[in-house]
Formats: C-alpha cells, sequence, structure tokens
C-alpha cells in the first residue's frame, strides 16, 4: 500500500509538472473563480492559502480577489507537527523551512492556531471523486485539523488541485481529516456527503 501511494504521488506530481506555462496561468484564473464562489466562502476573517511549489496550482489570483476584510496567511511549520498559520501580503518578508518553502518571517508568539482560521485551501497531490485525498504524506494538515473530527467548521477546509490529478479511487485512512470541498480549474466537488463514502 504505501508503496503503491508512493508510486502514485510521484505519477501526480508529475502530471501537474508537465501542464505548460499558459495551462497554469489559465487554471489559477479558473481557480479563483470556483474559489470565490463556494457556498460559504467567508467575507471575512483569516483564510490560509499555500506557497505553489512543485508543479501545485497557484493561488496568486485568489489571494488578490479576497474580500477587503479576509487577512490571507500562509501556513508555518511548528515544531508538535501541527502547522500554525501567519498573516502575509506581497512584498512582506520570508524564510525557507527545512523543506524549502517560504514562510512569512514572523515571530512564533504572533503565529495563529489552526482554529483561528475561517477557510483552509491546501494542496493536492492527487483526489478522488468522493472527495478523498492524496497529501505529501507528512500528514500536516490531518494532525492540524484533527478538531474537525469532532466538531462541523470553521474552518472549511477545501483541496485545490488540477483536473489532471483526479483518481478513479483513493482509500480513506482512519486519520484523514475529511475535505469540505475540492476546487480546480474547471469544477467544485461538495465533498461533505462523499468524503465517509
Amino acid at each position: 500500500m504505501t508503496a503503491d501511494r508512493a508510486a502514485l504521488r510521484r505519477e501526480l506530481r508529475d502530471r501537474r509538472r508537465a501542464l505548460g506555462a499558459g495551462e497554469r496561468i489559465a487554471a489559477a484564473e479558473r481557480l479563483s473563480m470556483q474559489l470565490l464562489a463556494l457556498p460559504f466562502a467567508p467575507a471575512s476573517g483569516y483564510v490560509c492559502g499555500y506557497w505553489a511549489t512543485d508543479g501545485e496550482i497557484a493561488l496568486h489570483v485568489w489571494q488578490l480577489r479576497l474580500p477587503r476584510e479576509c487577512v490571507y496567511c500562509l501556513p508555518v511549520l511548528h515544531e508538535d507537527g501541527r502547522l500554525r498559520f501567519a498573516p502575509w501580503r506581497p512584498g512582506d518578508p520570508l524564510v525557507s523551512n527545512r523543506h524549502g518553502i517560504p514562510e512569512p518571517d514572523i515571530a512564533p508568539s504572533s503565529l495563529l492556531e489552526p482554529e483561528q482560521m475561517s477557510l483552509v485551501v491546501a494542496p493536492l497531490v492527487g483526489f478522488d471523486a468522493r472527495g478523498h485525498r492524496l497529501g505529501m504524506g507528512g500528514g500536516w494538515y490531518d494532525r492540524s485539523f484533527e478538531f474537525r473530527h469532532q466538531r462541523p467548521a470553521p474552518p472549511w477546509l477545501v483541496g485545490a488541485a488540477f483536473d489532471t490529478q483526479q483518481v478513479e479511487t483513493l482509500d480513506r485512512a482512519d486519520w484523514d481529516v475529511a475535505l469540505d470541498a475540492v476546487c480546480t480549474e474547471s469544477k467544485t466537488m461538495d465533498c461533505s456527503s462523499r468524503a465517509t463514502a
């Protein structure tokens, strides 16, 4: 199973990296429209995106179009294995984390807890029609939002990916935190009724 997941991760990462620059730009534009049209898209509060790396679909268009009362945040890896979040605007200072991903350069005491987010958009390596997801395998989002097993949103959890990252079926592990939706450049999938299927 682990070997199969590792092979699938490689295949899906190759798929998204193979997309051309024009396709990526157009996909980021269309993705922003899907995210802004979510029925639970907040008009205010903290919303979290991610810094796109390794061919991930970009969120910069969405970030720039967020309602004025929304505060855009980026995830920050914390030593306890959970994510924290930091407000970030283009031009604010960044540092690279242990995986080489940029994070806001702010004091740990200024970081926000997962429970403080209104909406979290997470990158996916793969997903299926039931909203089951395949991440990078580090478990950061699952540990950070484990409390969603016992309580409803917010924060709302949404996966973002290219259409080409959809697969027929993915197994769901007990520790996987279910997504409320998956958005791609062409569609929004409501996962709330399918995540346990």
